[in-house]
């Protein structure tokens, strides 16, 4: 049997014989720490949220203010920072920025203390895992996609407003089968938004040009996927939670 040997003078058979490994540009590699920054960043306020949570419930700070005109104000005051950082958040400086979103995970912390209350500390770590796997996905899925996820922007955003004009008609009546749709499109929303927030960020990235401002898009980013995160879990925790008797 006569086996082939490459010739080292025959610089084509060297050539089909070691491809050199592509290397990733100068701006991908960028891209690729703005992205993991982000994600880090949203993942700390996640730890943020739930070391609260957890110490609100198991202190009785958030059994204590139940039943108070406070706890409007700790239901409502992550409302307003979210809607500080969304408008103003081009105007304030990085370090600013920072505090405002480390500030809104720990008072969403507070508000969310409840659920410690409601379900069992069993099925609100299974959820959480479940939804971390499928935020991961989906999220994985908006950066590697070539298709162009903009023209769902606005479906997702009607689904938004639905939800939330769903939800406050829904304090009134308290009807379960209501509730229950809600959770359902509220899957379906969130994931969307997660693969459309995800895309949104590599454009967002590309047309800041200097630190301060990508900074300044780095939080903002985090809070994205921090919200699209949350109401993900508490959608499926609506849904699949297993409540304390």
């Amino acid at each position: 049997m006569t086996t082939y040997t490459p010739d080292p003078r025959d610089s084509s058979s060297l050539q089909s014989s070691f491809q050199p490994a592509p290397a990733w540009s100068a701006t991908d590699l960028a891209l690729r720490s703005f992205l993991l920054r982000v994600f880090n960043t949203m993942a700390g306020g996640l730890v943020v949220t739930g070391v609260v949570a957890y110490v609100a419930a198991a202190s009785g700070l958030y059994a204590a203010i139940a039943g108070t005109p406070l706890l409007w104000v700790v239901m409502l005051a992550p409302v307003g920072l979210a809607l500080l950082l969304g408008f103003g958040i081009e105007r304030m400086s990085p370090a600013a920025a920072q505090v405002a979103f480390w500030s809104y995970a720990a008072l969403m912390g507070v508000s969310l203390a409840g659920i410690f209350l409601i379900y069992t500390g069993t099925s609100i770590a299974r959820v959480f895992f479940v939804s971390a796997g499928a935020f991961a996905a989906t999220a994985a899925w908006g950066y590697t996609t070539r298709t162009d996820l903009s023209r769902f922007g606005s479906f997702l955003f009607m689904g938004l407003i639905g939800i939330v004009l769903a939800s406050v008609i829904n304090l009134f009546f308290a009807s379960s089968a209501v509730q229950f749709a809600i959770s359902v499109i509220g899957v379906l929303v969130f994931t969307g938004l997660t693969a459309y927030d995800t895309q949104r960020l590599k454009e967002m990235y590309a047309s800041r040009s200097d630190a301060d401002a990508r900074s300044r898009t780095a939080i903002m980013g985090a809070l994205m996927l921090y919200l699209d995160f949350i109401n993900l879990f508490i959608s499926l925790l609506q849904l699949f939670g297993t409540r304390r008797e």
